[in-house]
């Protein structure tokens, strides 16, 4: 078991909250660089496998590189080299540079801190950190029924090709793609009515007890220690981005 299973769950995300805004507010480009050091810390201490975080790194890298690459020409400043007569600036650089430390840093950071959580255990965390029941509740249940939605999704797709539809430009594809998501909606409203009915036969009173709640406990000694060692690298970043 790694370090970040042992901590409370909690105590993850607060300080997964506390590293993101941290990371973010600082603005020099050492206190960044700062950051990403102590997210990559808490990767190895999370025991997270190399090649999956990369994968999931160059996904984000993918959806930000189209931004990256426009930044040193499209923000002001000193010229630093021309590219098909276009002047990349020495501030649009360090911005593209600033943007990809902090991305890259949060996402390690959230990776190790809450990556292996389960949603149930996440719904519950932030329950117990005062976050509405309601939000809660609705998350949980967004998580759960977000894959039943998709297997509804597919199911109907398949009847449709079974019947020999195709997807082509034309009033009676987008017709029958219309169709699909209406009757997707009314049997997302049928399920729904469903589970209402089923939870209140089961007396839900607007919270989900847990046997968890029966041994409700404070932060541990693994917490502290964490809470501290955290702390001081947070401090440890705020003060590089001061000096």
């Amino acid at each position: 078991m790694s370090l970040m299973e042992r901590l409370d769950p909690r105590t993850r995300l607060v300080a997964a909250l506390l590293f993101a805004l941290a990371e973010v507010l600082v603005p020099s480009l050492a206190a960044q660089c700062a950051g990403l050091g102590l997210a990559v810390t808490a990767a190895l201490a999370a025991r997270l496998p190399l090649g999956a975080t990369l994968r999931r790194l160059l996904g984000l890298e993918g959806f930000m590189a189209v931004a990256l690459v426009m930044l040193p020409f499209t923000v002001p400043g000193q010229p630093l080299f021309s590219l098909w007569g276009l002047d990349a600036s020495q501030e649009g650089l360090l911005r593209a540079a600033g943007i990809a430390i902090k991305a890259n840093a949060v996402a390690v950071a959230l990776f190790a801190l809450l990556g292996a959580m389960e949603m149930p255990v996440l719904g519950r965390a932030l329950g117990r950190l005062g976050v509405s029941g309601r939000f809660v509740h609705l998350f949980l249940f967004t998580t759960r029924y977000l894959s039943v939605m998709e297997e509804e999704y597919r199911r109907l797709r398949l009847a449709m090709r079974a019947r020999a539809f195709r997807p082509r430009t034309g009033l009676h594809c987008w017709r029958s793609i219309g169709y699909l998501f209406g009757m997707l909606m009314v049997r997302s409203l049928e399920r729904a009515e469903r589970i209402d009915a089923a939870m209140r036969c089961r007396g839900f009173t607007g919270r989900f007890p847990t046997l968890e709640d029966d041994v409700e406990a404070g932060p541990g000694r693994v917490d502290l220690g964490f809470g501290a060692a955290s702390a001081v690298g947070l401090a440890l970043v705020i003060a590089v981005g001061m000096v």
